[in-house]
């Protein structure tokens, strides 16, 4: 059954990089064109290192004219393969900074107006940055995760969200529930999205409210006490051949929706 509607709520060394320690200790390596230039061009962000190949140096002077904050730090190919993972895709270009810290919610809350999306126990890093370029493309206004059963900021993450990740700010809670209340008594109409919701998001004539759009885990979905705490549940309009779409995949379908209305 269809919830009934509430009424609207109120100098660097130029030594080559040890390999890294744990991100408390020294901070996190974006890596790739995209992360390390958006990370420059954001005042907020606090940069300790960046070492460049001299074509990636040329590329980032394309994107971010020079001067840097931070003075560039010229190193062959080969080194990155000492402090960032086999995997990464560094393009040349690797930056040291602190994580982001998140202005105050009053604050950023009144600074757009656009959805708030809502993440219960997303763990993937590459699913949460690519959640996190879906946000900034449709403009949410921030991306609320649990401290814990969440991924941290690390390199992966901010290369799935190229560049996302100094837009979009995250909202880091202990309890997901209590963070679900705040946003109703901020005036937000909390919408879960589950594939056996009973109307389909456009369906749900959501014009005019200010939503938090909730996304459950992998494969679980949205656990019992964060369905229970939705002001309502909506599925997408997805063939019956195909039971459910990834994550990353669904938040892009539904943010896309809210922004036509």
């Amino acid at each position: 059954m269809r919830p009934r509607r509430p009424a609207a709520r109120p100098g660097p060394s130029s030594a080559p990089p040890a390999p890294s320690r744990p991100a408390a200790a020294e901070g996190v390596w974006l890596h790739g064109l995209h992360p390390v230039a958006a990370a420059l061009a954001n005042p907020a962000r606090r940069l300790r290192r960046l070492l460049v190949t001299e074509e990636a140096a040329r590329a980032l002077a394309e994107r971010v004219p020079a001067p840097w904050r931070i003075k560039p730090e010229p190193v062959p190919r080969e080194r990155f393969a000492t402090f960032l993972p086999a995997d990464a895709v560094h393009q040349g270009a690797a930056l040291l900074v602190e994580p982001l810290s998140p202005p105050p919610v009053e604050k950023l809350l009144a600074d757009s107006t656009g959805p708030v999306v809502v993440l219960d126990q997303v763990t993937d890093p590459r699913n949460v940055g690519a959640i996190l370029r879906s946000a900034a493309a449709f403009g949410a206004a921030a991306l609320v995760m649990q401290d814990r059963h969440a991924p941290p900021e690390t390199g992966a993450l901010a290369r799935a969200a190229s560049g996302a990740l100094e837009l979009v700010p995250i909202l880091r809670e202990v309890n997901l529930a209590r963070a679900i209340a705040a946003l109703k008594k901020a005036g937000f109409w909390v919408v879960g999205l589950e594939a056996s919701g009973p109307v389909t998001l456009a369906q749900s004539g959501l014009a005019g409210r200010r939503v938090a759009l909730v996304l459950g885990a992998e494969g679980e979905g949205l656990r019992r006490l964060t369905r229970d705490s939705c002001d309502e549940l909506v599925r997408l309009p997805i063939r019956p051949a195909m039971e459910s779409l990834n994550v990353a995949a669904a938040a892009a379908v539904a943010l896309y929706e809210l922004a036509r209305e």
